[in-house]
């Protein structure tokens, strides 16, 4: 079961105290949670049922811990890992802005297109045949897979384009370094949908969602209006 981080439940006190047991023994048994934490069994299980289903723990085996049936054995999914603290958005931002400082941004971008040509290929393949209001919904489901959370906002005007939002910034650590991730974005969002884009709000601006304004067909040229790096 794959979890997003959208989808991670909120958990409760013991459930959070289960997750850290779980993590420091590398694997646990409801006994030993229940006996560390003073809690009954049946209040354990129950805690384990629902971290099980979070896709946040998952059962690897049995084992005899003393008298009587053996004691199933669980262990945290790598969902779990993302509830734990980690260094990866302070290293990427430092890394891009080392490259920065030391003239070698092109390998950043160098990048980009590579990662964004690995995901070209199946993101064009699920809007061909699409257009108008469809081709939109889809490309919107392709970003939010990728983390951006994207919706479609209507327009209040009657004939007005819908708008296409990201309320969420999945690389804001890196955007913080460069804006070369802004404008692979903004060149795959238009070459999926065939149109001219217009930036309206922008996230490391201080807005709460980089918003699109859909012009008319690219012809093979889309706007990528992302700041200069700083």
């Amino acid at each position: 079961m794959t979890v997003s981080r959208m989808d991670i439940p909120r958990l409760s006190g013991s459930q959070r105290a289960i997750l850290d047991l779980a993590k420091a023994w590398g694997e646990a048994t409801i006994p030993r949670l229940a006996e560390a934490l003073a809690l009954n069994v049946e209040t354990v299980r129950g805690h384990l049922k629902g971290l099980v289903e979070a896709g946040l723990a998952e059962r690897v085996g049995s084992r005899s811990e003393g008298p009587g049936r053996p004691e199933i054995v669980y262990r945290l999914t790598a969902a779990a890992e993302r509830l734990f603290p980690r260094l990866e958005p302070e290293l990427l931002q430092g890394l891009a802005e080392y490259l920065r400082r030391t003239r070698h941004q092109g390998l950043l971008n160098d990048f980009f297109e590579e990662w964004m040509a690995e995901r070209r290929e199946a993101a064009t393949s699920r809007v061909a045949g699409l257009a108008g209001r469809a081709r939109l919904e889809e490309v919107a489901a392709i970003l939010s897979e990728l983390g951006f959370m994207a919706v479609v906002d209507d327009e209040p005007g009657a004939g007005e384009e819908p708008r296409l939002r990201l309320c969420h910034c999945p690389l804001r650590s890196l955007v913080d370094a460069t804006r070369i991730p802004c404008r692979a974005e903004v060149g795959l969002v238009g070459e999926l949908l065939g149109r001219e884009l217009q930036r309206e709000t922008y996230i490391p601006a201080g807005d709460a969602a980089c918003s699109y304004r859909l012009g008319p067909a690219a012809g093979g040229r889309v706007e990528r209006d992302a700041p200069a790096d700083a």
